[in-house]
């Protein structure tokens, strides 16, 4: 699911993902514009410092993804595991706690909190020669597949 730059519409969305879906777990992917060739795993999403205005020109009330939510959520994912025992050919990976505070973070909190930490996300780089779609593709794929495993399925 293609998400909004706007957001209420993105939290909304993610919301209706948990509801309908109830998946086992989500990943979601965002674009880290300044990425040249790395894959940065996030570990956790955080509740706070939205201030940066949407694509509507709006930010969240009190610039909060969650009123009632705590400061920060952690992702039933370590990261910082499948970071030391996962490498793509090609492509750096990296670990980080702080996704930014914009959609990126912003969809990852309210994600960990309605699937109560069965989420994941994955900043990627912008498509280039080296970095083209098939690539990045079979990367996520890697990626995902390991995460897989540490939810104790396997899925195709």
């Amino acid at each position: 699911v293609q998400l909004p730059v706007v957001y209420h519409k993105a939290k909304e969305q993610v919301l209706m993902i948990w509801k309908t879906l109830q998946p086992l777990l989500t990943v979601h992917v965002g674009l880290a514009s300044s990425a040249k060739a790395i894959i940065i795993l996030e570990q956790c999403g955080k509740n706070k410092g939205y201030t940066e205005r949407d694509a509507c020109g709006l930010h969240p009330e009190g610039g909060c993804c969650m009123l009632d939510g705590p400061e920060k959520i952690e992702s039933t994912i370590n990261m910082k595991t499948l970071w030391k025992n996962i490498s793509v050919e090609g492509i750096d990976i990296i670990f980080s706690r702080d996704a930014g505070r914009y959609l990126c973070d912003y969809t990852y909190y309210a994600s960990l909190y309605y699937g109560n930490g069965r989420a994941a996300f994955i900043h990627v780089p912008p498509l280039s020669k080296s970095v083209t779609a098939d690539f990045l593709g079979k990367a996520l794929q890697t990626i995902i597949s390991e995460m897989l495993k540490q939810c104790g399925e396997e899925r195709e």
